[in-house]
């Protein structure tokens, strides 16, 4: 019984390590193991945030200066937006490319304030990582690369989604599809939020109009908001 212990143990360690490290924030990680927030959930709906990030002339820079440049960028970008995400209590769903899914509210329950707060505060931090990069790859002769992000809340079905072999915890549905729509229509170097979000916001995150925008899969026009004063 105690060297079986000792393995669950082991177990744990190398789960809490090598896995939801890479997802979650250290707290949330902590409280997972202590049977305060459970993953393990059959998928459900939520009223979730979702923010996506995605780079600006990232294509262009590995076609000039080559896979091995590239990758060694792109790993200290996603290392820096990772802490970022982590310390304003967001869980990547996941990584694809230089672009970046990102989830409030999941598995963490925070009301629809919070979860406005959080998201765009780590927005904000975001791109003013992205400023930091760009500074430091300057030297090596690497062009200044934007990010756009955009950022929206509602109903969403939050869960684990797959097969036996691989499991995602993820969120899918129109308002995700709306968060990443968003996200394209942005200007590089900016925030676009939903007026869902704008509505949540307090007065210490100003925001204007972007405009209205035919978003594809959208009917009609969306007005969007850009984070401003950052």
């Amino acid at each position: 019984i105690s060297s079986l212990r000792r393995e669950i143990q082991s177990l744990n360690q190398t789960i809490r390590e090598q896995v939801l490290v890479r997802y979650l924030p250290p707290d949330l990680i902590s409280d997972i193991f202590d049977g305060k927030i459970s993953m393990d959930t059959k998928p459900h709906a939520k009223r979730v945030t979702v923010l996506f990030s995605d780079l600006s002339g990232f294509t262009k820079m590995g076609e000039k200066h080559g896979a091995e440049v590239v990758s060694e960028f792109l790993n200290d970008y996603l290392t820096i937006m990772n802490d970022t995400i982590f310390a304003h209590m967001g869980t990547i769903d996941k990584f694809i490319g230089d672009a970046i899914m990102v989830i409030f509210g999941a598995p963490h329950d925070m009301n629809e304030e919070e979860q406005a707060k959080h998201a765009c505060q780590c927005a904000i931090a975001m791109q003013q990582g992205m400023a930091t990069v760009n500074e430091k790859w300057k030297p090596r002769g690497l062009e200044e690369v934007s990010m756009r992000i955009g950022i929206h809340q509602g109903k969403a079905v939050v869960g684990n989604f797959g097969s036996k072999q691989r499991v995602d915890y993820t969120a899918i549905g129109p308002s995700v599809n709306l968060a990443s729509r968003i996200e394209t229509a942005c200007e590089p170097g900016s925030i676009y939020v939903s007026e869902e979000v704008r509505g949540l916001l307090q007065d210490d995150t100003p925001t204007d109009l972007a405009g209205e925008f035919e978003l594809k899969g959208i009917e009609g026009k969306t007005s969007l908001y850009r984070l401003v004063d950052w």
